[in-house]
C-alpha cells in the first residue's frame, strides 16, 4: 500500500461511512451474559457519529443510562469495496486495524431485549465507539492471534485474544459482503472476550493490543 493511501487510511474515522459490529464471537462472553453461542454472524451497526478518537475527550455516559460496560475489541478497516467476497480474497481488501471499545449501555440494551426492540440506543449514543490509531497490516501482521486487554483504574478486566473467535475474520467479512457492501475507510468490529463490565464517571479506561499499542479514555456523564 503506497505511503499516500496508508496516510489516509489512518483517517478512515473521518471518512468512513460504516460501522458494523459482530455480537457474541467469543464463547466466554456469551457464557457471562448468560447468551447461547451463535450458529452465524449477529450482526448490529453502530453510527460513525459515536466514534471518539484518544485524546478528543472522555467517554460520556448516556442521560439515564445506570450500568455501561466497556468491551475491547480488533476493528478490521476496509481497504477496498467488499461485495460478495470470497472467504480466501478478503485478506486483499483489508486496509489495516484498529483497538476500540464497544461501549454498550447495558440497562438500556436489557430493557430493549425483553421487549424485542432494536439496541440502538445501547449501541449508537455518542462516544460509544473509542478507538485507537490505525494500524496497517504489516504492523499487526496475524490478525487471527492478538492479544485483547482492558483495565478499569489499572485494574485489569479483559485479557483474550482473537484466536478464540467463534467467527474469524474472514469469514465474518465475507459473511457480511453477501448482504451489504463494504467501502473503503469501513469499520468491522470483531467482537470481545469475557470480562465486561460497568464503568462510572471518573473512571479511567486502558486498552492494548498486544505489545503494539495501547490506549486511554476517561469516563464522564453526558450533562
Amino acid at each position: 500500500m503506497a505511503a499516500a493511501q496508508t496516510q489516509n487510511f489512518a483517517r478512515f474515522v473521518q471518512w468512513g461511512r460504516n460501522v458494523v459490529a459482530v455480537g457474541r464471537n467469543y464463547k466466554d462472553h456469551c457464557a457471562e451474559l448468560g447468551n447461547a453461542v451463535p450458529t452465524k454472524p449477529l450482526l448490529f451497526m453502530k453510527p460513525p457519529s459515536s466514534y471518539l478518537e484518544e485524546g478528543a475527550g472522555p467517554i460520556l455516559l448516556p442521560r439515564g443510562c445506570t450500568n455501561c460496560h466497556h468491551e475491547v475489541e480488533l476493528g478490521v478497516v476496509i481497504g477496498s469495496v467488499c461485495r460478495d467476497v470470497e472467504e480466501k480474497d478478503v485478506m486483499s481488501h483489508i486496509a489495516g486495524y484498529a483497538l476500540a471499545l464497544d461501549m454498550t449501555a447495558r440497562d438500556f440494551q436489557d430493557e430493549a431485549k425483553k421487549k424485542g426492540n432494536p439496541w440502538t440506543m445501547a449501541k449508537c449514543f455518542d462516544t460509544a465507539l473509542p478507538v485507537s490509531k490505525f494500524l496497517t497490516k504489516q504492523e499487526l501482521v496475524d490478525p487471527n492471534n492478538v492479544t485483547l486487554w482492558c483495565k478499569v483504574n489499572d485494574e485489569m478486566r479483559q485479557n483474550g485474544t482473537t484466536s478464540d473467535m467463534v467467527f474469524s475474520i474472514p469469514y465474518l467479512i465475507s459473511y457480511i459482503s453477501q448482504y451489504f457492501t463494504l467501502n473503503p475507510g469501513d469499520l468491522v468490529l470483531t467482537g470481545t472476550p469475557a470480562g465486561v463490565g460497568s464503568v462510572q464517571p471518573g473512571d479511567v479506561i486502558s486498552a492494548g493490543l498486544g505489545d503494539l499499542l495501547t490506549m486511554k479514555f476517561p469516563v464522564a456523564q453526558r450533562k
